[in-house]
């Protein structure tokens, strides 16, 4: 069985390498403000990370990423362009597996690059694959900004098209919407008592749990302006079906896509960025032929990417978790940078995971 000194010897290696990219080490506190975690993800991160509290310091996290502590530090201190790495513990819960590890080492590098996104993914993907060579691992790649194009492009209300983009993480959520919206589906029994209720409620002292009735009242008409709305056009939930559905390599991927923009415009400039990122791909020496394009990769773990994403897997072990991952946070940096935004791309690596693969190998 691996142990931790091999582990952290591995860790301490592969940061060097990226050190000889140009990266700066940092290291960030094991223990994290809750606020902001909280803030961006809601509650639902309780369900994934440890909690305390302090007096002085207020509720904290132990650290369930690097990500957004750099992305913190860097908007708040960085300069530009700047490359930063890391090798540490993080921490998440498992309540439902519970031979997945709640304490494992992340090594990772992250770029801020304002000048050529592609070249910027392109040299974060082929750093890794560098790491990664020699291992029997099969590499999968996608695009968030795809899919966030073609809900952008929809001919339906803001309204829908901001619940579908808040929803692109959650695949269950986003189908039942998109099912509702395009009149696939009914509205809910309890959505429908909901709508019928309203002259029930009279008197603005009135509390409902923790709503008012003037508050019920104001949701009942937002959703009784949007089932007055028409559906979305069967010809673009198809399209939206057919590109959720593209899954090939990259070349044959690109042409699928470049035919499901016939009916969602909208998704070309997207496709022109996913093709430059092809090219500098290629000109650093990655097999793009051969290269595994998912259009809906990373929509149930990669919560705060937005644009390229990538992943590592063993398929001999589909216990493991991936190997490394990693992909764009564009829309993070304006989140955390009050006021200000850079262009962000970056990944991490599970040395331990590395390791235990090498070890079943010999």
């Amino acid at each position: 069985m691996t142990d931790r000194s091999q582990i952290a010897a591995r860790a301490a290696q592969m940061r060097v390498r990226f050190e000889a990219a140009g990266a700066q080490v940092v290291d960030p506190p094991l223990l994290q403000p809750a606020g902001t975690l909280l803030d961006l993800y809601g509650e639902d991160i309780r369900a994934r990370a440890y909690v305390t509290s302090d007096a002085l310091r207020g509720e904290q996290m132990m650290r369930p990423d690097f990500t957004v502590p750099v992305v913190q530090m860097h908007m708040s201190e960085g300069a530009e362009p700047a490359r930063y790495t890391y090798a540490g513990e993080v921490f998440r819960r498992q309540e439902h597996d519970p031979d997945r590890s709640n304490e494992y080492v992340q090594v990772g590098y992250e770029l801020f690059e304002r000048d050529d996104p592609a070249d910027a993914d392109a040299e974060v993907f082929s750093l890794f694959a560098l790491q990664l060579r020699g291992l029997p691992l099969r590499a999968a790649t996608g695009d968030i900004g795809i899919l966030m194009a073609a809900v952008d492009g929809l001919r339906t209300t803001e309204k829908r098209k901001s619940a579908l983009r808040r929803h692109v993480w959650r695949p269950r959520r986003f189908r039942a919407l998109l099912d509702r919206y395009s009149g696939r589906s009914q509205i809910p029994e309890a959505r429908q008592k909901l709508l019928t209720s309203a002259g029930d409620l009279t008197g603005s002292a009135v509390q409902i749990g923790k709503r008012s009735a003037a508050e019920i009242r104001e949701r009942i008409e937002l959703l009784r302006s949007d089932a007055a709305e028409p559906p979305i056009s069967e010809t673009e939930i198809h399209a939206l079906e057919t590109l959720m559905a593209v899954r090939e390599t990259v070349p044959f991927a690109i042409e699928q896509l470049r035919d499901v923009a016939v009916d969602l415009p909208s998704i070309n400039p997207a496709l022109d960025r996913l093709e430059a990122r092809i090219a500098a791909l290629k000109a650093r020496g990655v097999d793009v032929e051969n290269l595994d394009f998912e259009a809906s990769y990373g929509r149930t773990s990669m919560e705060y990417y937005d644009g390229f994403v990538f992943g590592f897997y063993a398929e001999s072990r589909p216990d493991l978790p991936p190997i490394a991952s990693g992909g764009r946070y564009d829309a993070l940096t304006r989140q955390l940078g009050d006021g200000a935004e850079i262009p962000a791309v970056g990944g991490v690596i599970r040395p331990d995971l590395i390791l235990e693969l090498e070890e079943s190998r010999s």
